[in-house]
């Protein structure tokens, strides 16, 4: 019998935080702006979101999302793979969830790209709250 995929939505919240700026060189990059948009049908704004998940969405990521299929970047030679899943930004907004494929990733932390800056457009500074709905593909 064939394994059929099953689309799981799952809800997660957590804080804004400011990063390093990492995300933001790496959504730039014309490769993986390319990826993005052919992927998710959007142009990505240069920058992620960052959320320090609390402890219940942490588990939920954890669980779910890490035998979730998810849509792959594939990297030039140097660069990290990277899960892309789609999403809903606090119910209003499409936007991904990238969670790059490196040691030492934090499990409590997730990256939004969306196609326009979440920080100006929902007006969030460090601190706030935010929900997220991933939507996830799961072998059954």
């Amino acid at each position: 019998m064939a394994k059929r995929t099953k689309i799981t939505t799952i809800q997660v919240k957590g804080k804004v935080f400011s990063g390093s700026g990492e995300g933001a060189k790496f959504v730039s990059l014309p490769w993986v702006k390319r990826q993005i948009t052919e992927k998710l049908n959007f142009t990505p704004y240069n920058g992620t979101l960052n959320i320090r998940l609390d402890k219940e969405s942490a588990t939920i990521k954890k669980r779910v999302m890490s035998r979730a299929n998810a849509m792959k970047i594939i990297p030039q030679k140097g660069f990290c793979h990277g899960k892309l899943f789609k999403a809903v930004f606090m119910n209003k907004l499409e936007c991904a969830v990238v969670i790059p494929e490196v040691e030492g990733y934090p499990e409590d932390m997730i990256e939004i790209v969306a196609p326009v800056n979440l920080r100006e457009k929902f007006q969030l500074k460090d601190g706030d709250t935010v929900k997220v709905v991933i939507l996830t593909n799961t072998l059954r």
